[in-house]
Parts: structure tokens; C-alpha cells; sequence
């Protein structure tokens, strides 16, 4: 699988098969590029501009908006309901996270998760292999927190996202934070990773990808 960052929590994950599924895309209001790429399924945490522009791609991709369990293309997806604010929505609405697997590969992304999962949540939410997960805090969960939420989930690999950039014009914290907290990780200089089960060990790991 190959997983690419175009920015904030918009990735597009390839299969090997070439199945492409793009997660909560963009507009061009909050300083990245827009995301203008080919996509089979798009997925949408919730109805924001900053991750509902689902125009911008190409192509005419089924859009999941929703939280029952389907198979699209080959591609499991199954959703759960969450909130995007401590306040249980009152401040913000609602958030799904999604999971999705791909190429044997359990990958959870939790949109704009606002607070620490419940124990049910964790349960619906299952194993998880790849997360996605925001560290940014002010509109999400903040690095104390989202070390909190990983030690929940137990992923084996973790991509921190919706983090402060010099491209984007948000009141959000950097990916230092994070980092800092959870004794460091690997900053490459790429936007992507290709990825197999195999490769994915019991030992977490932190990557932080370039979006550009």
C-alpha cells in the first residue's frame, strides 16, 4: 500500500491492486494546495471546509459519509460515530473515525477526534495497524492527548496529522509537541510511504510525512 500526505488529514491511500481511497479533502482556504488527484472512494470525517471538498478530485469517487461496515472495490470500510469537541458535539457536531483495510493492512483515521476515546469507542474501533491521528489540538485532540488515544488503540505505526505547517494558516500547535511527548519519531522528506503487512512490527513507530 502506499500512503501519500497532501496536508492537514487528507491522504490518499493506494492499494496494490490500484484501488485509490482519499481521506477528508481540502479546500485551498486554509493554505495548502489543493488536492486535485484521482480517486476511487472518499471518505469524510465530517461536513467542515477543511475536510469535506470532496470537488476536488478527479474522476467520480463514492463518497462515505456515514459509519456502516462496506466493502467498496475490494476495500473494507466501517465507521465510528465520535465527537469533534470535549462538549459531546455541543461546540462542533460530530466526527466519524473511520477504518479501513487495505492489503491486509488495518488503517484507522480519526478525522477531527475532539476528546480521548471511550472504552466502547476503542471496541468498535478494533486492532488498529496504521493511525492516523491529529496532534494539533485548539479544534482537536493536543499532543497530551493524542498520546493518551495512542496508548488506547495500540497502533504499530503512527502518522501524526492536522498540525501547524508553514503553509497552513490555522491556531494549531506544530508536530514538535507531539513528538517531544512520545520520545521522538522519524521526519522524512517525502510526502509518501509504501508500505506491506510484513513490514509493520509490534515495536510502534512514529513517521512524520512532508506534504510536500
Amino acid at each position: 500500500m502506499k500512503i501519500k500526505w497532501f496536508g492537514h488529514a487528507c491522504f490518499g491511500l493506494t492499494s496494490q491492486d490500484g484501488i485509490r481511497l482519499v481521506t477528508d479533502p481540502f479546500d485551498g482556504s486554509i493554505g495548502y494546495e489543493v488536492p486535485r488527484t484521482e480517486a476511487d472512494i472518499v471518505t469524510v470525517s465530517h461536513d467542515h471546509y477543511d475536510h469535506n471538498y470532496v470537488e476536488a478530485l478527479v474522476g467520480e469517487p463514492v463518497v462515505v459519509k456515514t459509519t456502516e461496515k462496506r466493502s467498496i472495490k475490494g476495500i473494507q470500510i466501517y465507521g465510528v460515530e465520535t465527537f469533534h469537541d470535549k462538549e459531546r458535539g455541543e461546540k462542533r457536531g460530530g466526527n466519524i473515525v473511520f477504518v479501513f483495510e487495505i492489503d491486509g493492512i488495518q488503517v484507522c483515521h480519526l478525522g477531527d477526534l475532539g476528546h480521548v476515546l471511550t472504552k466502547e469507542q476503542v471496541s468498535k474501533i478494533g486492532p488498529v495497524d496504521i493511525l492516523m491521528i491529529p496532534v494539533g489540538g485548539t479544534f482537536t485532540i493536543n499532543a497530551c492527548e493524542a498520546l493518551e488515544v495512542v496508548s488506547q488503540l495500540k497502533p504499530k505505526l503512527i502518522i501524526p496529522m492536522h498540525f501547524k505547517t508553514p503553509d497552513v494558516n490555522l491556531p494549531i500547535d506544530g508536530v514538535e509537541k507531539f513528538l517531544e511527548k512520545s520520545m521522538g519519531g522519524e521526519k522524512l522528506e517525502k510526502n509518501f510511504i509504501e508500505i506491506t503487512a510484513d513490514e509493520l512490527t509490534d515495536e510502534p513507530k512514529t513517521i512524520v510525512l512532508d506534504y510536500k
